[in-house]
């Protein structure tokens, strides 16, 4: 008889559905003929060691958490070149919105026993990495304004009560972006460096984005008032936000901002660095175990 095969699990307690999510993922995982070895992780920035150090006496790496938390097991993932799942059990999840994987964990869990994989690319800036959106401005200030306590009181409507808290005190800033061919000067909102499909809830980074096309998708918010924002809501859904003339879209696979004084910068919700920024694309760099048919999901 062949040996099970393992997975170093480690889920979020933290996260949205991460209390209820641990058991049924040890459950759910032997149910498929894959032996669980759990461990506990309590701070973001020991993921990836902890990745690192047992991630290869296993067959595969399977996270429970938001988009945060699996960006913050990206570095060890690529260290011990395992597969990873994704247990969905954040706020947005956009992440797993991007690859088809279904949000209800006992669907994900089923996924994982199927083992599809897939290569997909990885974004970094200033050496940290993200699966989804890093940016400076709005989206800076609304992950400092979307506390945990607001992520469990409202879910994913404190997405919405955060942003008309920062939008009421937002003010444009002056920005240097330079790309392989050219540099820009920018008063504006918001940068923004896709290398994910969706962000924020379920918004498009461009109709054209992909997270295995081994580019990075920027776009800069240059409205001199934040509340005309309110107008673009649907065409953000949509990806259709680069055709309006007040926001620039720039396309490769690297960028660098500048700001006159530092700023944080929010990658896939969580602040990570500060300004000066430079951002990479790492094509290909992380096995992802998928569904063999994605799972079609309303943004």
């Amino acid at each position: 008889m062949n040996a099970p095969r393992r997975a170093l699990l480690i889920v979020n307690p933290g996260s949205r559905n991460g209390e209820t999510a641990h058991d049924a993922a040890v459950q759910g995982l032997r149910r498929h003929g894959i032996e669980p070895v759990c461990h506990e992780c309590g701070k973001r920035e020991d993921l990836s060691p902890l990745i690192a150090k047992h991630g290869k006496q296993v067959d595969m790496i399977v996270v429970g958490g938001g988009d945060g938390t699996l960006s913050a097991a990206a570095s060890g993932v690529m260290q011990v070149k395992r597969p990873l799942g994704i247990l969905p059990t954040g706020t947005a999840n956009d992440l797993a919105r991007t690859l088809g994987i279904p949000e209800d964990i006992e669907q994900a869990i089923r996924v994982i026993g199927e083992t599809h994989t897939h290569l997909i690319d990885v974004g970094s800036v200033n050496g940290e990495m993200f699966f989804n959106v890093a940016s400076i401005g709005l989206s800076a200030e609304l992950a400092q304004e979307l506390t945990p306590d607001l992520k469990r009181r409202f879910g994913k409507l404190g997405y919405a009560v955060a942003a008309l808290r920062v939008l009421v005190r937002a003010r444009p800033f002056r920005a240097r972006i330079i790309a392989a061919d050219r540099a820009v000067r920018s008063l504006t909102l918001q940068v923004a460096v896709g290398n994910g499909r969706f962000y924020g809830g379920g918004n498009i980074v461009t109709q054209t984005a992909a997270i295995d096309d081994g580019c990075l998708d920027l776009y800069s918010l240059e409205f001199l008032h934040a509340w005309r924002l309110v107008l673009l809501l649907r065409a953000f859904r949509r990806g259709e936000h680069t055709a309006r003339r007040e926001v620039r879209d720039l396309r490769g696979q690297a960028f660098e901002v500048h700001t006159r004084r530092p700023r944080p910068v929010n990658a896939d919700g969580e602040i990570v660095t500060h300004t000066p920024a430079v951002f990479q694309v790492l094509p290909k760099a992380i096995e992802i175990i998928v569904p063999a048919e994605p799972v079609e999901r309303a943004a």
